[in-house]
């Protein structure tokens, strides 16, 4: 069975498939609760087109990252494989339950997504239990976790997404990889635009969601020369260097929406996720990724606007 899911899998749009006897899960996983009967996690990887970041590496194009590699990803194609196999694997008289991430879902107050509105967000209600996803996919054997937090995979790096099904049918293994990509070289840190990482690695999610929406001006070609002019802070914030509380936060991003598809199913993102594509450049640069291309993805020097743009309005 374990050859048949793979072959199908991947046939059907995976590109990454592997399994983790439910023993490798500390008892108080989320994955006992889900299915309690479940004796293994598979776990399906779905890289995100490398060229869905071009534009926003050129500055040129924004919107297919969000469309591309996000929405579709998330509510098209993952659901079509993970809803295939477990239909599969009931047809063979199993239980399956397949996983996908709820975007929307965050218990604290104080929690975000980027990648959803901040006021989309459902806090302090009732939760539904879901499982660590970068666990699980450490655990089915995927790839290891990177210094900020992101999901690294041998073939595409960060640029990868990934859900699960839970099945009570037993199937062998797939060894845990050995962490060798990360080197901790701080990349991450460097090319975020909002400095939401912190020398440790830690992601403030707040800082994260206004500068993945696009606060700094530096780099996001749809500011008007006014942004924020009812702000103190307006240049720190252009700039990058403002530190963000979620009050401050809300207030910023009620006031983002310069570029006309951003307020969309999915937040358009403006950095791109510039950790995982500076941690890509790097990675790719070392040459340890498997899968390679005939260009570099980092073509020129990164290109930035000037903050006197934006000081004497």
């Amino acid at each position: 069975m374990r050859d048949r899911i793979v072959e199908l899998c991947k046939k059907w749009g995976a590109d990454l498939v592997g399994f983790a006897p439910i023993s490798r899960f500390s008892e108080n996983s989320a994955v006992h609760k889900l299915l309690p009967e479940a004796k293994t996690v598979i776990g399906l990887g779905f890289r995100v087109l490398r060229g869905a970041y071009r534009g926003i590496e050129e500055g040129s194009t924004y919107y297919q990252y969000t469309t591309m590699g996000v929405e579709n990803m998330e509510e098209t194609v993952m659901p079509m494989v993970s809803v295939r196999l477990s239909m599969m694997l009931e047809e063979e008289g199993y239980s399956a339950l397949p996983q996908r991430r709820h975007q929307q879902i965050m218990a604290e107050e104080n929690s975000t997504n980027p990648e959803v509105a901040f006021d989309a967000v459902y806090r302090n209600r009732p939760q539904e239990i879901q499982m660590d996803f970068n666990e699980a996919a450490v655990l089915c054997g995927l790839g290891e976790i990177g210094f900020h937090g992101a999901l690294l995979t041998d073939e595409f790096g960060p640029f990868v997404r990934v859900c699960f099904v839970l099945t009570d049918a037993e199937i062998e293994a797939t060894p845990v990889k050995e962490p060798h990509l990360c080197d901790k070289c701080g990349e991450c840190v460097k090319g975020c635009p909002g400095k939401a990482i912190s020398e440790d690695g830690k992601v403030d999610p707040w800082q994260c969601a206004v500068y993945y929406n696009g606060a700094n001006g530096l780099k996001n070609p749809f500011m008007p020369p006014d942004a924020f002019k009812d702000f103190e802070d307006r240049v720190a914030i252009i700039s990058g260097e403002a530190k963000v509380t979620p009050e401050t936060a809300r207030k910023i991003l009620r006031n983002i929406y310069f570029y006309p598809p951003a307020q969309h199913a999915y937040q358009c993102s403006i950095c791109g996720r510039a950790c995982d594509m500076s941690c890509y450049i790097h990675l790719e640069e070392k040459g340890v990724l498997t899968k390679s291309f005939k260009t570099p993805f980092r073509k020129r020097e990164e290109w930035k606007f000037k903050i006197e743009d934006f000081e004497n309005n």
